[in-house]
């Protein structure tokens, strides 16, 4: 196939299918070419349908008007084309590249060897909705399953296997759960709430290995060579940019795809938005800065060509709030933003209801609100964020500061 459409979009997760859907709307479609069988979905949602709690169509985004179902093998950036792997041309004036990131694989023993490059039968990692429906396939009553990472994404499926019934270990290396959001306190409120749900929860804990039997996964190693028989392992340990395209066609590639606040590489052809990009030294991998980073560049784009974007559009980075839910029968809201382990002379407010379950802290520094964490109720989180975003000084007597964190009709 060979295509005249000159916007191509590599790419059809959260950031492409915005990114097509806003340019479409500014009359400017572009061609979004994704590699995955499924429809574009929020990928955010995915331990929802591990769960059961949602079909895998209604996390579905809305259908681009252009998509093609190829895999990109090789950017021709002199000849503007690429190349995909059945041997088709697509060619662009404008590229994007919305590739992204990959799961990390741990360097674990028996997990990959020199003879086979795939995981393992029972190996899963927690990426797409193929490995979530394997993983929903997999998994019943009973089902022994070690969740190996204790952040967001090892949280979110260590409830979700457990909301299906399997008997669920967690091994986290940190000394608590998601210890890049949350504090102490609020890390406990996690724990607390997965160990009443029957998950087995252990931090500071190293897996080394895996143990197979005719191929399938049997056991976990730990490091203190301790085994845990088996039917399942979910790999939750996190992500990493997916540069390999980039990186090979000559871009500037740091630990992400350098871009600067028009969203350009270093080739002025092509931009980059998303999980696979890194803007001012940050690569943010959250939904968040993904979706805005399309929007800018939707106006852009959509300006270049004399339309009805806005050439004045720039991308200054995101302040993201991380917010999870963890459904079911107990719910579990929690929300951090911002830096929520003081430093010396900042100030701290903090409220813990123990019998509710419910956690609220926020950090200060010289009259302005800095971070915050809260677990539980949450109908303050609104009023929160806003003041954090807005970095306006807050009133010197306090009292406002404390109506935000208790007053629960400020989302």
């Amino acid at each position: 196939m060979t295509s005249n459409t000159r916007v191509v979009v590599i790419g059809a997760g959260l950031a492409g299918a915005r990114l097509a859907r806003r340019l479409g709307e500014l009359g400017r479609p572009a061609l979004l070419v994704g590699e995955e069988e499924h429809a574009p979905y929020n990928r955010v949602l995915l331990a929802d349908v591990l769960a059961g709690r949602y079909a895998p169509e209604v996390i579905s985004l809305p259908a681009p008007e252009r998509l093609v179902r190829a895999r990109v093998t090789r950017i021709d950036r002199a000849a503007r084309a690429l190349h995909c792997h059945d041997g088709s041309l697509i060619a662009y004036d404008t590229l994007v590249l919305a590739t992204g990131s990959n799961p990390v694989l741990p360097p674990l023993r028996g997990l990959l060897t020199p003879d086979r490059r795939e995981l393992p039968e029972g190996v899963h990692a927690f990426r797409t909705m193929d490995d979530c429906l394997g993983l929903a396939k997999a998994v019943r009553e009973g089902v022994r399953a070690v969740v190996i990472g204790g952040g967001l994404l090892g949280v979110s499926a260590a409830r979700a296997l457990a909301a299906r019934g399997a008997q669920v270990v967690l091994a986290q290396q940190a000394e608590r759960l998601m210890e890049r959001q949350l504090d102490p306190s609020a890390s406990r409120l996690v724990h607390r709430h997965l160990t009443g749900l029957g998950v087995e929860v252990h931090t500071e804990t190293r897996v080394r290995g895996v143990r197979t039997l005719g191929g399938a996964v049997r056991s976990v190693e730990m490091a203190d060579g301790y085994a845990l028989d088996t039917d399942l392992v979910v790999l939750a340990c996190g992500v990493h940019p997916r540069v390999g395209l980039a990186h090979e066609a000559g871009l500037a590639v740091h630990k992400g795809v350098l871009v600067d606040d028009e969203l350009r590489t270093s080739d002025p052809r092509i931009r980059a938005i998303g999980d696979c990009t890194q803007y001012a030294g940050t690569v943010y991998g959250l939904a968040a800065p993904a979706l805005e980073q399309a929007d800018v560049l939707a106006e852009l784009i959509a300006s270049e060509a004399g339309g009805v974007g806005d050439p004045a559009a720039r991308y200054t980075g995101t302040r993201s709030l991380t917010r999870l839910t963890l459904a079911g029968q107990d719910i579990l809201d929690l929300a951090a933003f911002g830096e929520t382990d003081p430093r010396p002379g900042d100030d701290v407010v903090q409220l813990t209801d123990a019998t509710r379950g419910t956690y609220r802290k926020v950090v200060v520094r010289e009259d302005r609100l800095v971070g915050g964490v809260l677990v539980g109720e949450l109908g303050t989180v609104g009023a929160l964020a806003r003041a954090w975003e807005g970095a306006e000084p807050l009133p010197v007597d306090g009292a406002p500061l404390l109506h935000l964190i208790t007053n629960d009709g400020g989302s």
